[in-house]
């Protein structure tokens, strides 16, 4: 979904773009502003659940657009990647900058954070140079109380030439009066005069210039002197956008190539280099937002961040950041573990329940046992596993996960592990794709939409599995628990723990190396770099925290998962019943792969376990109890003793734990996340690359280990 009808309102029809909706009346509004103003809230609180997101056109930015009525009139709100600019030196910064250019907006709302306005003032001065159609929304309007930031609106307003309105978007405060500016500039009641940059005088005679031929070229279509300097400046994704949006090909007009290269002479004459341009123009932005900031902010407490430093002091430290990060991950692992034990178990006695009554239904109106079997033992049960053993992880995992996200941590986990993945020649930002890949990896590839070059969100899309998602965690614990802990109580607990975050700092050291590995052969290019911001520590909101993690999270991941689970109970269920020489299709498929398992550490039935638990890793360990105790259907045993004891009795030693757990940790993505890398990425091609990489390493690692064990003796 993009720039079209269903997604924005805007329909694209031969390079021009008609502003359109399920109703004509209605008025486009488009919500832009940086990242961690509080956009979404203010999005969120103006459409309540009249939304939908997607994606643009050809990208993998996302999009949200809402719908809300104010005084029998009705909006279509498009809310904009966050950015800091309109410089386009990034996907989301483009697609702001074009739907703000071409996307016919009725008005174009730009949040601001109350607490750090200067900076805000950025994107809303580069803004203003595009149209004069604008509403300022200072958001977080309390959060600047309580530092003891005092801000005049009236003033501001004046300043900007455009009107201002300040919000608690959180608490619903000023939305209503937003809602009535926005309608009074839309309706032409209030008539909005952008009080424009003035750059340097050899600056303006540049742009001066150039602005008579480009208005002969395209009217007043876009601003024409904003469309002088991008061009002067060398924005030559600009021309591609005019060329796209209005028909208008610049890039080949060979009097505007003249005028412009006889302006840059000028330039260079003057001693001004294309880059000293950029640099003047940012610098002089950056003046006007500091000198209109003085002016508006009636007084300002300038230590109100000093608390936030010094807990950045520590939380980013080089001795202490790296650690502390373990051990809140360590936590929320142990909450995750100890927190879903009881609601699994619960969820899976009330699953199972039913399955009882599914079997009485089908004895009553007469199925034949083969169908019941099919349907209940095999896609039933499969489908029972993966909710009780999925939904209670998640439900408390994301939920965390987001409360780390609101509380402004996270952006403190890219800011430690930057260094590393820059080594490595990826992208920041993957450490935040990465975190999310411990809830799970398909969550984890849709969040490497916000990381802006194309080749390091494959490089971030590929190894995303090496972290374990929540459907490998009961696979790792159990083995830590009954192999490594050797034990079960609060004791083994904390050792299984222990065990698993090595398990994840190797996945975390194994993501770095292939990562480097991949940018230095069929990913090749050098690091781009981006703006990282760590924004002020904020009071987290459950109630959202709640709605955004259970709904957005994990009832989207979980619905993916049940769609993969359903047809491939039937396929476990065929391959454990399906008899060829008295001896099933899954007794023979482990024969024929036990000699390679072997060489790997393993046996071919755990193998085969790890083959059908493709579609969600939940059911291996289920699937491989139901091989050793050759019955017809998945099970669990009782207990973790009981579970030992079985896997002793074919064979298991310590060694065959460790491995196991290995290739968990390397393996082929599960059915969900395959079938979202293929959403994501449009590609097969990197479909399979992102199948291929993982397994071969885990095939490397565990016959590494298997045999560098046997050849010292150590079992």
């Amino acid at each position: 979904m993009g720039l079209s009808k269903q997604s924005t309102g805007i329909n694209a029809l031969n390079g021009i773009i008609e502003t359109k909706s399920e109703s004509s009346d209605d008025f486009i509004v488009a919500l832009a502003g940086n990242p961690n103003t509080g956009k979404s809230t203010v999005f969120n609180s103006l459409t309540g659940m009249n939304q939908h997101t997607g994606n643009w056109a050809g990208k993998t930015v996302t999009n949200a657009t809402g719908k809300f009525t104010y005084k029998n009139t009705r909006y279509t709100l498009v809310d904009l990647p966050g950015t800091y600019s309109l410089l386009a030196n990034s996907i989301e910064e483009q697609v702001a900058r074009d739907f703000i250019c071409f996307g016919n907006a009725h008005t174009t709302v730009i949040v601001t954070d109350a607490t750090c306005l200067e900076r805000n003032l950025n994107l809303v001065l580069q803004i203003m140079e595009v149209t004069d159609k604008i509403v300022v929304c200072v958001n977080l309007m309390d959060e600047a109380k309580r530092k003891k930031i005092s801000i005049d609106l009236k003033k501001l307003s004046d300043l900007l030439g455009v009107p201002v309105v300040g919000t608690s978007a959180r608490n619903g405060k000023g939305l209503k009066e937003l809602k009535d500016t926005i309608e009074k500039v839309v309706r032409g009641e209030i008539k909005t005069a952008p009080n424009k940059v003035d750059y340097d005088a050899i600056v303006e005679d540049a742009i001066n210039e150039v602005v008579p031929y480009i208005k002969a070229l395209i009217g007043d279509k876009i601003d024409n002197r904003w469309i002088s300097l991008r061009l002067i400046d060398g924005d030559n994704l600009l021309s591609q956008s005019l060329y796209s949006y209005l028909n208008c090909d610049l890039s080949n007009n060979e009097i505007l190539l003249e005028i412009i290269e006889e302006v840059h002479n000028k330039l260079r004459d003057e001693g001004t280099t294309p880059k000293d341009l950029r640099d003047q123009i940012v610098y002089k932005i950056v003046k006007t937002a500091e000198s209109i900031s003085k002016e508006a902010i009636l007084s300002e407490n300038t230590v109100h961040n000093q608390t936030d430093r010094k807990i950045d002091d520590v939380l980013t430290s080089k001795l202490l950041g790296i650690p502390i990060m373990i051990i809140l991950l360590g936590a929320v692992f142990w909450l995750t573990i100890v927190g879903s034990n009881i609601p699994s178990s619960m969820l899976a006695d009330y699953l199972f329940r039913i399955e009882g009554y599914l079997t009485k239904f089908f004895a009553w109106i007469n199925t034949p046992k083969w169908i019941h079997d099919i349907l209940v033992l095999g896609m039933y049960r499969t489908l029972a596993w993966v909710v009780s053993v999925m939904l209670p992880p998640m439900a408390i995992f994301f939920p965390l996960f987001t409360f780390l996200e609101d509380l402004g941590y996270l952006p403190r986990v890219a800011f430690n592990l930057d260094h590393y993945f820059k080594k490595a020649c990826a992208h920041g930002k993957q450490a935040l794709t990465m975190c999310m890949g411990f809830g799970c990896n398909a969550a984890g590839i849709i969040a490497c939409r916000i990381i802006d070059s194309p080749r390091e969100r494959l490089i971030a899309t590929i190894t995303n599995n090496f972290v374990p998602c929540n459907g490998r965690f009961p696979t790792l614990i159990a083995l830590a628990s009954i192999f490594i802990a050797g034990g079960t109580g609060a004791s083994s607990s904390f050792a299984a723990v222990v065990s698993v975050l090595a398990v994840i700092i190797l996945g975390v050291m194994i993501t770095l190396f292939i990562s480097k590995l991949l940018s230095k052969t069929v990913l090749k290019g050098l690091p781009s770099s981006f703006t990282m911001e760590l924004p002020p520590y904020r009071r987290p909101q459950v109630l959202r925290i709640i709605i955004r993690s259970i709904f957005d999270r994990t009832l989207f991941v979980l619905g993916r998962a049940i769609v993969i689970a359903a047809p491939a109970g039937i396929v476990i269920w065929g391959m454990a019943n399906v008899y060829v020489d008295n001896a099933s299709l899954l007794t023979h498929c482990a024969q024929f792969l036990d000699p390679f398992s072997n060489l790997l550490g393993m046996d071919g039935y755990i193998m085969m376990a790890f083959i059908l638990g493709l579609p969600a890793n939940e059911i291996v360990i289920p699937i491989l109890i139901m091989s050793y105790m050759s019955k017809g259907s998945m099970l669990e045993l009782d207990s973790l003793a009981q579970m030992r004891q079985l896997f002793i009795d074919n064979g298991w030693t310590w060694l065959t734990a460790v491995c196991m757990m290995l290739f968990s940790l390397n393996h082929w993505p599960c059915g969900t996340t395959l079938w979202t890398i293929h959403k994501e990425t449009q590609s097969w091609k990197w479909t399979w690359v992102s199948f291929i990489v993982p397994t071969i390493t885990g095939i490397v690692v565990c016959f590494t280990v298997a045999q560098g064990v046997r050849l010292l003796g150590l079992v």
